[in-house]
């Protein structure tokens, strides 16, 4: 398949192209300067500007990108970036497939704080959005895809959990403090945390190019106990996980992004499941032990 990637370089952007380019798909990314070679097509989302002719034959937009929440504090200002950030480029690529294009699948990043703080709750596809923040964002960002949806495009709205990875997202801050023996669960530790490894959700993104899904899909293999997670993770590197951190410190560190680690999530992959997806890290122990054994990666 030709496959056009938006924030290719990002976290989790930087493990697909390769995993697609491996897999023997035609992978051009979506950059904000002039083209350096064929695969490399330019686009200005803040001025709204993007060829459609440089989409003709391309099959599958793969939209990742976003300024990254939990890289500063959530000022007033910061906040407006992440909606505005999320908004341009997704309205953009869904205005762009929606006057004809050409690809008829669109692969869009969103969160599981979609669901927001929701305790024991169990939560498919089909639960009501939360009423934080980042529900709020969630609930925009996927709505700007609706000119894409009404055309006919497939869109799949990849509902990201925690990425659990030793070179990025929330593990590459957590990691080192466990291998220092230093690690223990985040406030309470009972709050669920919806998980998946970077290597199965780069599987679970190839997988949803050509399974008929659409709509949102949780981006999850397990929801697991933060005390357990972090258990799993210090058993991996033989440490103990004994520091607890209480909440009030995480929050006067994290601020509003104190509710994505602190509170509860208990996602389950429906969609993914009916769709035939197996993850290859479908419980925390093979998932810590994959994190903390050392595998290639590949730079932001």
């Amino acid at each position: 398949m030709r496959i056009v990637v938006a924030g290719s370089h990002g976290f989790i952007g930087s493990a697909l192209v390769p995993h697609l380019q491996a897999a023997g798909h035609d992978v051009r990314r979506l950059v904000r300067h002039a083209p350096r070679s064929a695969e490399e097509i330019a686009w200005d989302p803040v001025a709204g500007v993007l060829d459609a002719r440089s989409l003709a034959g391309v099959d599958a937009v793969v939209n990742l990108a976003g300024v990254n929440v939990g890289e500063r504090r959530l000022t007033a200002a910061r906040k407006r970036e992440v909606l505005s950030s999320r908004l341009q480029t997704t309205g953009l690529l869904a205005r762009t497939l929606a006057a004809g294009a050409g690809p008829q699948v669109l692969l869009q990043a969103s969160g599981i704080g979609a669901y927001g703080d929701r305790g024991e709750e169990v939560l498919d596809e089909h639960a009501a959005l939360g009423s934080t923040y980042f529900a709020g964002v969630v609930r925009d960002w996927e709505a700007a895809t609706a000119p894409a949806q009404a055309a006919g495009v497939r869109v799949a709205h990849l509902r990201t959990s925690v990425v659990l990875d030793a070179h990025g997202g929330a593990l590459a801050r957590l990691l080192p403090l466990v291998r220092l023996g230093l690690g223990g669960r985040l406030g309470s530790g009972r709050q669920f945390w919806s998980w998946i490894t970077l290597h199965d959700q780069v599987r679970a993104i190839e997988h949803l190019l050509t399974a008929p899904v659409d709509g949102p899909v949780n981006m999850v293999a397990d929801a697991t106990r933060n005390a357990e997670v972090v258990a799993a993770l210090a058993d991996a590197v033989h440490r103990p996980a004994v520091l607890a951190v209480p909440a009030w410190a995480m929050r006067l560190v994290l601020g509003d992004f104190t509710s994505e680690v602190l509170g509860s999530v208990r996602a389950v992959p429906a969609a993914l499941q009916a769709s035939g997806f197996r993850p290859d890290h479908a419980d925390i122990v093979t998932a810590a032990g994959w994190v903390t054994r050392e595998h290639p990666h590949h730079g932001r």
